[in-house]
């Protein structure tokens, strides 16, 4: 922050990195031209976030609230993290899912001012040079997404700009990344949503995407861009229209230092989770049968890692997809259709086709049933009834969001297995209590791994990012949870000691990198107290 000498008054509270608002002392005010333009009370961070509650507390609902945060991080970052990480159980859903659904379905008309960048499929042959705008010089991560698939809302263009904004908030308040290090990008590609195209406050190009063809030449460009342009930055896949996610993850991942949260980091939440409640059943994975609702790319992703999970308990690969069924919107993944893509073929098995959901349950007799389909109650009481019937602890994880897409929800699950259900939503249900047992349902949401992740990668700088990193973070979560948290149903860590949790996962998945030689950076004594030094604190430093 040493160019704070160099600017003085209005532009020091124009500046959120450096304005402290209230919180500048009377020797700062004198010294940096501050005098008259505050109000004469100096108030300590705390009294500030005082202020910030009453404020949010006068708000009528989490939209108007998430408005208010990203005003605040807009005029000082300091205050809006501190404000975040008091009470991260609290503001992460604000902040993100399931309020940032709303956020993005209105982004347009609630646009306050940037907050990343904007490179339209355009500026292809200039994205080096338009880059170079930014103000930060050492980006670590580029959260990038274009729009094409949003939550469970699909198609959003230029609007899904909530989504990298609010992922990379979560670096920050859940696992102490520097956020001057994050750079949130929409790589404008066109929409194919037609009623965005013709609103008046749509911010986005009013134009059809492109053929994959040309969508690879403009996601090629952007990666030569992002890493000369920042040397060393990782790229964070974001909400890419399903094949365009799993097809671009699969062209650059043994290229540059990149992952795809929707499809590593919900496979690894996912199989986090699962760990978790068989441990409660003490049943290891080779003992699943697993059947999701939904075969896009979290689905094929989690799929994916749960063959590694059943490999690691000592199946064959070709045994544990046989374990493995899918449906899609157009029925089982079975050999007779034509229509699958290339990810989806190795889980097609010898079966009747079908899109009775029930049906494949009774056939199938899966221990597990997964979500992921964006279909609001797709778990009816028959399906998740069967689902009790043959197993004494079904496992039902309906993780499709924001919370109207759930397949089922926490109450329903709960009810209709009389209390039997190990259950994890993708968004956070309310605790429930049946028979007087009191439930705490899971919420199987990525930040408890992609923060993680980020941190350890931020601290070792390896060149790649693998699957072996999601599964170290996987294990490293379900470990976190203790004997009394299982008790009341819990599979995942509380999120009220997120960043504790975030940075014993990240040493793990830093300890894993230094072991497998990927590290670029010397190994130091004791992995956590370095990383915990590296962590970013909200705290007014002295101008």
């Amino acid at each position: 922050m040493s160019h704070a000498s160099t600017i003085r008054g209005q532009e020091i509270l124009n500046n959120p990195a450096l304005n402290k608002e209230t919180a500048f002392t009377m020797t700062e005010r004198q010294s940096l031209g501050l005098e008259g333009l505050l109000p004469p009370t100096v108030e300590n961070i705390d009294r500030q976030l005082e202020r910030v509650q009453t404020q949010l507390a006068a708000k009528p609902n989490d939209l108007e609230r998430y408005i208010y945060l990203m005003s605040l991080a807009a005029r000082n970052k300091t205050l809006f993290y501190h404000t975040l990480m008091s009470d991260p159980a609290r503001f992460v859903p604000i902040v993100y899912d399931p309020t940032v659904a709303d956020a993005c379905l209105t982004f347009g008309h609630i646009y306050r001012g940037s907050a990343g960048m904007y490179l339209t499929r355009d500026m292809k042959g200039r994205f080096k040079k338009i880059l170079r705008n930014w103000p930060v010089k050492d980006v670590r991560f580029i959260c990038v997404s274009t729009g094409g698939r949003i939550l469970g809302l699909g198609d959003i263009g230029a609007n899904g700009m909530g989504i990298p904004i609010g992922k990379l908030q979560l670096y920050t308040a859940c696992a102490g990344v520097p956020p001057e290090a994050l750079l949130p990008v929409l790589l404008d590609i066109g929409t194919t949503n037609a009623a965005l195209r013709a609103d008046p406050l749509y911010l986005g190009l009013r134009e059809l995407p492109p053929d994959e063809a040309e969508v690879d030449l403009i996601s090629d460009a952007f990666i030569e861009a992002a890493t000369d342009v920042f040397p060393g930055v990782c790229i964070h896949f974001e909400d890419w229209k399903g094949t365009d996610a799993m097809r671009l993850l699969a062209r650059y991942r043994d290229k540059v230092l990149c992952y795809n949260d929707d499809i590593q980091g919900t496979a690894a939440i996912a199989v986090a989770g699962l760990t978790t409640a068989l441990q409660i059943k003490n049943e290891t994975f080779a003992d699943q049968r697993v059947l999701f609702l939904g075969a896009g790319s979290a689905g094929i992703g989690i799929a994916s890692m749960i063959v590694s999970a059943m490999v690691e308990a000592g199946l064959g690969e070709a045994e544990a997809r046989e374990r493995i069924v899918l449906i899609d919107v157009n029925g089982l993944i079975e050999t007779s259709r034509t229509d699958l893509n290339e990810w989806q073929k190795p889980f097609a098995h010898e079966a009747k086709p079908t899109k009775d959901l029930l049906e494949v349950v009774r056939t199938f007799k899966p221990t597990i049933l997964i979500g992921v389909s964006t279909i609001g109650g797709a778990f009816t009481e028959e399906v998740v009834r069967e689902m009790a019937k043959l197993n004494e602890r079904p496992v039902i994880f309906p993780l499709s969001n924001p919370t109207n897409k759930a397949e089922c929800t926490a109450e329903q699950a709960y009810t209709w297995t009389k209390g039997k259900a190990l259950y994890a939503a993708g968004v956070q249900f309310p605790d429930f209590e049946y028979q007087g047992k009191s439930y705490h349902p899971g919420q199987a949401n990525n930040f408890y791994i992609f923060p993680a992740i980020g941190l350890a990668v931020y601290a070792t700088r390896p060149a790649r990012i693998t699957d072996d990193m999601f599964i170290t973070a996987a294990a490293a979560t379900a470990d976190q949870v203790g004997p009394s948290a299982r008790e009341h149903g819990m599979l995942f860590p509380l999120q009220a000691n997120i960043l504790e949790t975030e940075v014993t996962t990240a040493t793990r998945v830093a300890e894993h990198i230094f072991d497998s030689g990927q590290a670029t950076v010397e190994r130091p004594e004791n992995i956590r107290a370095w990383i915990e030094g590296l962590l970013y604190k909200p705290v007014y430093k002295e101008l």
